[in-house]
């Protein structure tokens, strides 16, 4: 993760050892493994805030008939595989549920840790990072896997919501008002994010859903501010919908009465 190999802490992950196949000699060539139905998040993007640690569930299918020590693993990497970054504090893998024991076949379920306070963990770590699956073979071997599974790895966003005056007259004017901040991962707070355009929404008294009414951009700062006409009661609220190094996120709702 950032400039440096994370060091991964793998618990469970028990080896299971299919009698009557010989274990890989140390400097072996790899192969004899292979990984599928890897998943990373459900297919959702990473999103990080500033301070608190992310867990980002995973699993795969691993077949082998070799003995293996420790593991298997997926995870995030730029570069290469093997010698690039990694993008993980910590990791936990299950235990083998086995599939087929004559074929070698184990599903995993797997736990990945990011933590935004590591000293290698910076804003340019936002973005796209590719998948890869390792094993740590008997005899000091190991054998890693690029997978065709790209990750997105989103800084946190965070929206706010005012509106304004409460209650309101119908056909009066209502100001909402807000900011959009995201994390920096450089300086661990939020800041203001400029020139984003994010959506105004509204939801009408005994609705379900929110229906977008206009957008606004936001200043310099973040702030954001505009007026609408009042119509009925109902909640408002900001959304901003998020772009390739940044998460999406909604405000929380602002209930005004129109009477």
């Amino acid at each position: 993760m950032g400039k440096t190999m994370w060091s991964a802490v793998v618990a469970g992950g028990a080896a299971v050892v299919f009698t009557g196949v010989a274990a890989v000699p140390a400097g072996a060539a790899e192969g004899g493994v292979s990984f599928s139905r890897v998943t990373v998040n459900g297919g959702k993007p990473i999103v990080v805030g500033v301070e608190e640690e992310v867990e980002v569930p995973a699993s795969f299918r691993m077949t082998t008939t070799l003995k293996y020590d420790s593991g298997p693993t997926v995870f995030p990497y730029r570069g290469k595989p093997d010698t690039g970054d990694r993008l993980h504090s910590a990791v936990m893998t299950s235990d083998c549920k086995v599939v087929d024991k004559a074929k070698g076949i184990c599903d995993f379920k797997e736990w990945l840790y990011i933590d935004p306070r590591h000293l290698d963990f910076g804003n340019e770590d936002a973005g796209t990072w590719k998948t890869a699956a390792r094993v740590f073979l008997a005899g000091d071997a190991s054998d890693t896997d690029t997978v065709d599974l790209p990750v997105q790895v989103k800084r946190a966003t965070r929206v706010t919501v005012n509106a304004s005056p409460e209650p309101v007259a119908k056909g009066k004017t209502i100001t909402v008002t807000g900011r959009v901040t995201r994390a920096n991962w450089d300086t661990h707070t939020y800041q203001g994010y400029a020139g984003r355009t994010v959506s105004l929404q509204f939801k009408a008294a005994g609705a379900s859903s929110y229906t977008t009414v206009k957008k606004a951009t936001s200043s310099s700062t973040g702030a954001l501010k505009t007026t609408v006409k009042a119509t009925g009661s109902g909640t408002w609220r900001w959304t901003y919908y998020g772009n390739s190094t940044s998460g999406a996120k909604s405000s929380t709702g602002d209930y005004v009465a129109v009477r």
